[in-house]
């Protein structure tokens, strides 16, 4: 296929089955069939129309489609799996994953509690299976190359977060859609785009141990918000500023100020369809430097860190402490905009 990645895989693709074949299920499809690190065998979609929209899918032309997740994991010779819906049904989806052996990519949030996510977890150590997030930004080239500056002491102690990632794309979504749910997306600011910042900012400062958070409808009439402000404490600290909106044109900042200097990202598009980065960076002393990123296939390279870690090439670089710390910090979120209050992140038992 035309623009498949040619960095060549070590054994035969990892063979797997895709759950769920709305937007971003689409988008997986194609991300992985450009890629030589995957073959997808199998997608499981309990839509009816939507399943009868797949037969002219071309993406999907030698893939066979079950109506039920159980049927898809039935399949022999399927290595792994990708999660593709709704948030609720992650946990349970996860373990019956895991009892059937295979390796498990699971979109963001991992969850909604930290008692699902604790459990599904465990199921996959237990049967030393492969664990991914779909928390693409960690993969994003100037993102790790900050991490990369703050590990060498570049910006000194880091003192403050200040994050935003906005948009209106869910004007576009039909009023019953589930991402719209008070029910499987609750606090939708967070859901869909702010925990991609709770997740970097406990990439870069570690668990969060306390937190205050305030949600509304300002813009929209989305029954489950579209406007949340998030501030999260950390045992050193120092904090993390959110931002999060649904009802406004796109934004996306991610800025990190320590006691040397401070480095701000800007987003010039969407990440769905990245056009690239513009970077400031501050050192003391220094005069302000401006710079331009060309825009990174993300997405693909979190999805063929998966490949690669269920290959043995290289470990998955998200653990599975950050990832029930993020899960952690999720459901403190919602208690907070529950009660209107400071509230403490439960801490993680090692």
């Amino acid at each position: 296929m035309t623009g498949k990645n040619t960095s060549k895989p070590t054994t035969l693709p990892v063979k797997v089955g895709l759950v769920g074949y709305g937007w971003w299920g689409k988008n997986i499809a194609r991300q992985i069939a450009s890629s030589i690190w995957f073959q997808l065998a199998a997608v499981a979609e309990v839509d009816p129309d939507a399943r009868n929209a797949m037969a002219s899918d071309p993406v999907l032309s030698d893939v066979a489609v079950f109506g039920s997740t159980e049927e898809l994991m039935a399949q022999r010779g399927l290595e792994a799996i990708i999660l593709c819906t709704p948030h609720q049904q992650h946990a349970d989806q996860m373990v019956a994953a895991a009892h059937a052996g295979l390796h498990i990519f699971c979109e963001k949030p991992l969850c909604l509690t930290l008692a699902d996510a604790t459990r599904a977890v465990a199921q996959c150590k237990a049967k030393n299976l492969v664990l991914g997030i779909g928390h693409e930004r960690r993969f994003e080239p100037e993102i790790m190359a900050l991490r990369e500056l703050i590990a060498d002491g570049a910006l000194g102690e880091i003192l403050q977060i200040e994050a935003n990632f906005s948009q209106d794309k869910f004007f576009a979504l039909p009023k019953d859609n589930w991402r719209l749910s008070n029910k499987h997306a609750p606090v939708g600011p967070l859901t869909a785009t702010g925990i991609h910042l709770v997740d970097l900012s406990i990439a870069l400062l570690g668990p969060c141990e306390s937190l205050w958070a305030r949600l509304a409808t300002l813009g929209s009439d989305f029954e489950n918000g579209d406007t949340l402000a998030i501030m999260m404490g950390f045992p050193n600290g120092a904090n993390a500023m959110i931002s999060a909106i649904l009802a406004t044109p796109f934004e996306g900042r991610f800025a990190v100020y320590g006691s040397k200097g401070w480095i701000e990202i800007r987003d010039r598009t969407h990440p769905e369809n990245p056009t690239g980065w513009d970077i400031t960076t501050v050192l003391r002393g220094q005069a302000p430097q401006t710079r331009f990123a060309p825009p990174h296939p993300t997405v693909l390279a979190n999805l063929e860190a998966f490949a690669k870690a269920i290959r043995k090439v290289a470990p998955y670089p998200v653990t599975h402490q950050e990832m029930l710390a993020n899960v952690a910090a999720l459901e403190a979120v919602m208690t907070s905009v529950q009660s209107r209050s400071l509230v403490s992140v439960e801490p993680l038992h090692r």
